[in-house]
């Protein structure tokens, strides 16, 4: 087995492990884009996991920084996530804005940010996922500004399903990202609810608006999947259709993510899969939607104008980074002082 064979192994079994829902939408998809994306997928996996199993988040940032900077330089660390994105970044000249920007979205966490408004929580799910979602078209050749903004908007809607799944479980974590103006409208404190987290009629509403408005994304998404290559579409369904099984699971539960976590079984992720393949099957045959040029997110337009180019040069956000940089300082004082206290009781 060559490296190269053993790297992409090492990818397959990550994401096997990390992400059901991707690995299974992946089986679906070309092996001129199969391969590709599941090693963009375990670069975006050892990203994640790199910052939320760290308790020094900002400093774990700053490290994942310097490893996409060794990628691009053509030098990646001896990793497999690493050496097979830098073969990506290569032959399918990955625009550099859109990996800092799913690393921009991973600093905000890091930062424990939160949102005021809902185009805020879109700011934050472009980062996180409309970008990988404007990658993907990469692998596929895709540079079209309105396949793109379509790309985007179902990155969006993923992100909501993601959140309005795991409200409970972000609760408990100490984090929030239900807009913040929603809640101060019901008369909610953010800090009182992660204290205490209840399904309230107040946050399952919330809940059901964040469904909605991924249903809403969704919906357009589906356009610029009838403008991708035909072999890809129907792997891209399956991705589309799994994530929306995920928030009509929410919606059953009487959107309440806060005494059970919705997920679907290996049944309804097979009805998925056929039901795209008959989709994809349809838009052979189907004239383009007008939907397809519906301007993108204002949210997400600087994905699509950075995938529509070939820049592989560094830019990402200073502003963000040097804050990062004294949320890192922060942590490690934290570290000292509590190491300084332990010292002096032992």
């Amino acid at each position: 087995m060559t490296c190269h064979e053993s790297d992409m192994e090492d990818c397959r079994e990550a994401i096997r492990h990390g992400s059901l829902s991707f690995h299974a939408a992946s089986k679906l998809l070309p092996a001129s884009v199969r391969d590709p994306s599941l090693a963009l997928y375990a670069f975006c996996r050892l990203a994640d996991d790199a910052v939320d199993l760290q308790q020094e988040k900002a400093a774990a940032v700053l490290r994942l920084q310097d490893r996409l900077e060794r990628i691009y330089d053509g030098r990646p660390d001896n990793a497999a996530a690493d050496r097979a994105f830098a073969r990506v970044v290569e032959e399918f000249d990955m625009p550099r804005a859109l990996p800092d920007a799913l690393l921009e979205g991973l600093a905000w966490d890091a930062m424990g940010r939160r949102y005021e408004t809902l185009s805020e929580l879109f700011d934050y799910s472009a980062r996180v996922a409309s970008a990988v979602g404007a990658m993907m078209c990469v692998l596929m050749r895709v540079r079209d500004p309105n396949a793109l903004a379509r790309a985007c908007d179902l990155g969006v809607a993923m992100q909501l399903t993601n959140i309005s799944r795991d409200i409970g479980e972000d609760a408990l974590e100490g984090r929030i990202y239900l807009p913040l103006e929603w809640l101060d409208e019901a008369g909610l404190s953010p800090d009182r609810f992660i204290a205490n987290p209840k399904p309230t009629k107040a946050i399952r509403q919330m809940t059901r608006r964040l469904v909605m408005q991924a249903n809403r994304l969704y919906m357009r998404s589906e356009a610029g999947i009838a403008a991708l290559p035909v072999s890809s579409r129907t792997g891209i369904y399956a991705a589309r259709f799994i994530y929306a099984g995920i928030g009509a699971q929410v919606q059953r539960s009487g959107y309440d993510s806060i005494s059970s976590r919705a997920h679907t079984s290996k049944t309804q992720k097979l009805g998925w899969v056929s039901a795209s393949a008959l989709k994809a099957a349809m838009t052979v045959m189907m004239p383009k939607s007008a939907v397809l040029y519906a301007r993108s997110l204002p949210e997400t337009e600087f994905l699509v104008q950075a995938a529509g180019h070939r820049d592989t040069r560094r830019s990402r956000s200073d502003a963000v980074f040097e804050a990062l940089t004294q949320v890192a300082q922060r942590e490690r004082e934290q570290r000292e002082a509590l190491n300084g206290l332990h010292g002096r009781l032992t």
